[in-house]
């Protein structure tokens, strides 16, 4: 009985410490930082989805937006229903010479005041696919844009944002955690997720805050089905005989098949979810290190990622399409 007492008498003390640090986090993360009238913002791959959301929600409350877009009809549609303090740039983030003037912009902009956030948005999810199916050209392409153009903003921007005492928030993903499929998307993510925490160490001492999204699947044009379909079909035909042998001549239908089964159960369409993550990470006098928006996120993804490795095997194995030759 004593001992039944005693674990009953922990539990209440454990769960009544978690409760006072859950109050007290909410509390201390609802203040918001000064001057936002002030405050320049620059986001990455404000075309569309993310990106175009952050832009037009920071520039409702207040903000001085730059929002950079890889297109001339994305910049349109941004001015078109924002407010005349955001402003738009041409950014291509595989391209130097476009993140040299893009940054050149901005100093013109931001004068002695500093640029006080970067947004790095801008991303691609395909090519995604057996490791096999890949070129170290798949590789470089989407690393270039996911991983490199992270790194070459950031640099770019960097001294702007130390004379601010700003902030740099990089968009992850729940699948720099854990490599759940093939090819570069996670490789490049992985690699955000370093370059993310080493960067945090570094401009620790200059005042700067390095902040990380790790979203988990929404309904953005980076998950779309059709072009997932599409990224298949196109890898497949790129394969040799043998190797479509090996895998199957059905294994595309059966690959598709489990995409759609295990994206749709998934996907979230509400986008806010990722775009209240990032503003709190612009806005708040104390910002979390990580944000993991997204149910699947904090309940599947995560969570998976700390178990042992034979245990997530296992569990992932179960979403993969199974190759003709697999090993019963």
């Amino acid at each position: 009985m004593e001992v039944h007492m005693c674990c009953c008498e922990m539990f209440l003390i454990i769960l009544g410490l978690v409760a006072s640090w859950l109050f007290f986090r909410w509390y201390m993360e609802l203040a918001r930082v000064p001057h936002i009238g002030e405050k320049y913002v620059y986001i990455t791959g404000c075309d569309s989805g993310f990106g175009k959301l952050l832009a037009n929600h920071l520039d409702k409350l207040g903000f001085r937006v730059i929002a950079a877009c890889y297109t001339e009809k994305g910049e349109d549609e941004l001015k078109k229903v924002s407010s005349e303090r955001l402003n738009t740039v041409h950014l291509d983030v595989v391209n130097t010479d476009s993140v040299n003037k893009a940054t050149a912009y901005i100093k013109s902009l931001v004068g002695e005041k500093g640029l006080w956030a970067v947004v790095n948005n801008a991303g691609v999810s395909v090519p995604a696919g057996p490791c096999e199916w890949m070129t170290v050209a798949d590789y470089k392409s989407m690393l270039d844009v996911n991983l490199n153009g992270v790194i070459g903003v950031t640099l770019s921007v960097l001294p702007l944002i130390k004379k601010a005492r700003g902030r740099v928030v990089n968009v992850a993903s729940v699948f720099g955690r854990l490599s759940a499929f093939g090819g570069p998307y996670c490789v490049s993510k992985f690699g955000v997720e370093a370059f993310n925490d080493s960067l945090r160490m570094n401009m620790h001492g200059f005042g700067v805050k390095v902040l990380c999204i790790e979203p988990g699947f929404f309904k953005t044009s980076v998950t779309d089905l059709r072009l997932l379909r599409l990224n298949v079909k196109t890898l497949w035909d790129k394969q040799p005989d043998d190797i479509k042998e090996e895998y199957g001549h059905d294994y595309p239908e059966k690959a598709n098949a489990m995409i759609e089964k295990t994206i749709l159960k998934c996907l979230d369409p509400d986008l806010m979810k990722v775009v209240n993550c990032m503003e709190h990470a612009i806005s708040a006098v104390h910002p979390r290190t990580r944000y993991s928006p997204g149910w699947d996120a904090k309940f599947i993804w995560l969570p998976l990622s700390y178990l042992p490795s034979w245990f997530s095997d296992k569990m992932l194995l179960m979403t993969f399409a199974k190759p003709k030759a697999s090993i019963q």
